[in-house]
Order: structure tokens, then sequence, then C-alpha cells
């Protein structure tokens, strides 16, 4: 259904009426705000990514094939102009290795993450994501907070499916230890 409907304004658009582009950015601001934030880790710096990106995704709109979902394709976008403002600003990123563990199972998860759904937890996992690298930071919040498949991160990413899941089992690891952190700071406090 989403498809359909970013195709009916893609379609609007590229006939000459530029004010239905409205709809597509009111439809992902805030999702593509929030995946610049999560790598540029500034408020200003990801305002700017989001608005070239979606300036970007306009004067390219023509380019778009449909192959994947418009949101595919503009993340690829927003994922790709966040990772150059970082180069300008010549921040370095420590790389997560790129093999396979020996002992990885797909079906081990930890249903704390999986069952956030309020909004003080929430709070809690955005600090915990603020504290990972940029990177981990967009692969944890567009398989988690955008529902993005694992194909659809291969897509905007350029990573293997396989490196994309050994990546998200060990950033699982990662943000449950930070929200452990949080929560175990959180009740030294109220004590």
């Amino acid at each position: 259904m989403g498809k359909i409907t970013d195709q009916i304004y893609i379609d609007k658009v590229l006939q000459g009426e530029t004010n239905a582009y409205a709809f597509l950015v009111n439809k992902y601001k805030n999702m593509v705000f929030t995946l610049a934030r999560n790598i540029v880790k500034n408020n200003e710096d990801a305002e700017e990514v989001a608005q070239d990106s979606f300036l970007k995704a306009f004067q390219k709109l023509n380019t778009f094939k449909g192959e994947s979902k418009f949101s595919t394709w503009l993340y690829t976008i927003v994922y790709r102009n966040s990772i150059s403002m970082i180069r300008k600003r010549k921040v370095a990123t420590t790389a997560i290795d790129d093999y396979v563990i020996e002992n990885y199972s797909s079906g081990y998860d930890f249903p704390q993450i999986e069952a956030i759904k309020n909004g003080e937890q929430k709070k809690y996992v955005a600090k915990a994501i603020d504290k990972l690298p940029e990177a981990d930071a967009f692969l944890i919040s567009l398989f988690y907070l955008n529902e993005s498949s694992v194909e659809e991160i291969e897509k905007i990413t350029g990573l293997t499916k396989t490196n994309i899941k050994v990546k998200l089992f060990r950033l699982r690891k990662k943000l449950f230890n930070e929200l452990s952190l949080l929560l175990n700071e959180e009740v030294k406090a109220i004590l």
C-alpha cells in the first residue's frame, strides 16, 4: 500500500506537480532525521543532511526506477550524505570485524530490546543508541526503528546480508550493555 501511495505522488511530481513532493517529505521527514542524527550525532548536521537528502531525492526523482521502495532509495541517499558529512569533519570511526562468529545463532535475541514500547523506555534506548558509533547507530535504527528488512539494509548500505546479520547480533549485545549501564546509573541515582 505504501509503495503504491508513494508512486502516485512520485508520478505527480514527475508530471510537474512539484507541490506533491511535500507528501513524501512529510511522510519520511522523521525517519530521515533520525537516521541522519544517529550517524552524524548532531542535530544541526542531521537537519542539514536531511534537507540535502530531500533536495537530492527531488532533483534525482526521475532516476528512481521503482525496483525498491521509495523509502529504501531515500534512506540510501541519507546514508551516503551522512557518511559524506562525517568525512568532511574527518571523524575517525572504528569498524566492526567483517567475519562471521562460529557460534552465531540467528534465533538468539534479547526480548528486553524487542519489548520496548513506552516513552520512558524509548528515552533510554535513544540514549543508548546515541552512545554507539555512527554506522552502528544507523544500522540499529534502520532495523528496529524503521523496521527495514535485511534486504533493504543491504541495498541502502552495500553490506552483505551475512555481514548485516552479524553486525545486528553484535549491536544487540552492545545496546543491551549500554541499556544495562544507563539503567544501573539511574537506579543508583534514585537510591
